[in-house]
């Protein structure tokens, strides 16, 4: 019974399509889109360690407080943390406050948050 319903299946499949010779249609070529321009600057917060050999520690400490940070090693071999960007000092310097509050709760020392701004792109 098997080996019939498999056959039959085998048939079945075999034959799908084969009158149908029809290529999906194309999808239309994307139009370009600009890179919307800011006009506005965008502020960033660097948080810094006492050594940094702490980055690993005090990225890790963010993570476990959610605070979503991004760790960069910028081409001379510093390694920096940075969160944001935030679309307004007012906003970044909000989210300042709030890590440093965590960082005081946690009696972290020799740690410091600043309120940077973006360079523009080029």
């Amino acid at each position: 019974m098997r080996k019939m319903v498999l056959v039959m299946a085998v048939l079945a499949l075999a034959g799908c399509g084969d009158d149908k010779r029809t290529e999906a249609p194309k999808p239309a070529p994307a139009t370009q889109v600009a890179p919307a321009q800011a006009s506005a600057p965008q502020w960033d917060l660097e948080v810094r360690g006492a050594t940094p050999q702490a980055v690993s520690d005090l990225s890790g400490w963010m993570i476990e407080h959610q605070f979503m940070a991004n760790v960069i090693r910028e081409a001379d071999g510093k390694t920096r943390i940075l969160m944001g960007p935030y679309a307004s000092k007012a906003e970044a310097e909000a989210k300042q406050a709030e890590v440093n509050a965590a960082i005081v709760r946690a009696k972290k020392q020799n740690i410091e948050v600043l309120v940077l701004e973006r360079p523009a792109a080029q």
